[in-house]
């Protein structure tokens, strides 16, 4: 029980390193995956915002949930077959019996929970479960973002076998920080994946290979200031910024690909219905109803429930996720209430109803069939 005890709380610590990219990273990294989604994939522009908020969901549970902490790294440099071959066994079952579970568990299980959580969210895709797919989604991001995040894929995480303790945070969070308004991804095409294991571990496998960049960037720095100065950061930023922003990159049209991927093998279903997709996450509290008449011409009438006095916002977006009408906006007591979209100077196509509230969010699909 003691040894239960000691272990449990290691884990814990090391998940107070173990941050990945922080949460500043991991918002840009979800949130910029839809740069690439396909026109296929218009739909799903409605959850760039869930994906951005939710991103770093899975870094808090490990406050409370000690099975957490082990999916966001792995230490594949503690493994003999890594060191021999550059590669390791790439299932489960196959490291747990060559090397044990302890020694495993231990080392991490990033790529397995990564690949757990996209089983999850084609399954949920395929049994049309669209709310529940956001929250597996915006998992996925974490981990494909802890997977492009040298230091979450090395023994030496922190710097802390050769001198280099802190460099974890320095890296990720402290330069990051500054410089993430540098780093910006357009988007490149995307293809489904036929081996989504072996997708993982090869990003797994080229992504370690700046472990090295980085201590040397660190230390570089260090000749030029305190860690804990402003010459410090601009010398590691300048040292780093050549693989760090296509690090970035790769991991965002990883996310975009992956969940192409589930979705494809799922079927392709709409993740637009006419009921209620309501975010299991949240309280269930609130309704919007669909617009009637859809499809319309000059105006459509939009319903909705509030369960509570709450602040809500219902905006139109058009195909591309970009808000282009405010229809409500403000605090509102429990009821029934009703706003009208009467477009203006907008062009016939398909948009998209979203309302927010503190609890709450729903997705409506509207087509606008232009003035006559």
């Amino acid at each position: 029980m003691k040894k239960l005890i000691l272990s449990t709380i290691a884990l814990l610590a090391l998940s107070v390193v173990l941050t990945s990219w922080g949460s500043v990273g991991h918002r840009k990294i979800s949130e910029s995956a839809s740069a690439s989604f396909n026109l296929q994939m218009a739909d799903f522009q409605t959850w760039v915002s869930f994906l951005r908020d939710h991103a770093s969901d899975a870094d808090t549970r490990k406050s409370t949930d000690p099975t957490e902490s082990p999916k966001h790294y792995i230490d594949i440099d503690a493994y003999a077959d890594f060191i021999t071959a550059g590669r390791i066994p790439q299932t489960l079952d196959s490291v747990n019996v060559k090397y044990g579970t302890a020694f495993v568990l231990k080392n991490g299980i990033l790529p397995w929970a990564t690949k757990s959580t996209f089983d999850s969210l084609r399954s949920c895709f395929e049994r049309h479960d669209f709310a529940k797919a956001q929250i597996f989604a915006a998992d996925l991001g974490h981990y494909v973002a802890d997977g492009h995040m040298p230091m979450h894929i090395t023994e030496n995480y922190d710097g802390q076998l050769t001198g280099a303790s802190g460099i974890h945070s320095r890296y990720e969070s402290t330069m990051i920080g500054s410089y993430i308004l540098q780093i910006t991804y357009t988007g490149e095409s995307i293809h489904e994946i036929t081996n989504v294991n072996q997708y993982i571990f090869d990003y797994l496998y080229a992504n370690y290979s700046y472990v090295d960049s980085v201590l040397a960037a660190d230390t570089y720095a260090k000749t030029i200031g305190a860690t804990s100065s402003a010459a410090y950061k601009t010398a590691l930023w300048a040292k780093t910024n050549g693989f760090t922003v296509p690090l970035f990159h790769r991991a965002s049209h990883a996310l975009a690909e992956l969940i192409y991927t589930a979705w494809v093998q799922a079927g392709s279903p709409s993740i637009i219905t006419t009921t209620s997709s309501v975010d299991p996450l949240s309280s269930e509290n609130s309704v919007l109803d669909q617009n009637t008449p859809n499809p319309f011409t000059s105006s459509t009438g939009i319903n909705y429930t509030l369960k509570e006095n709450t602040r809500v916002q219902v905006d139109v977006l058009n195909i591309n996720g970009t808000a282009i009408a405010t229809l409500v906006k403000g605090t509102l007591p429990a009821g029934n209430h009703s706003c009208e979209w009467v477009p203006q100077n907008v062009p016939a196509g398909t948009y998209y109803l979203v309302m927010k509230t503190r609890e709450f969010s729903d997705v409506k699909k509207m087509v606008y069939l232009g003035k006559n």
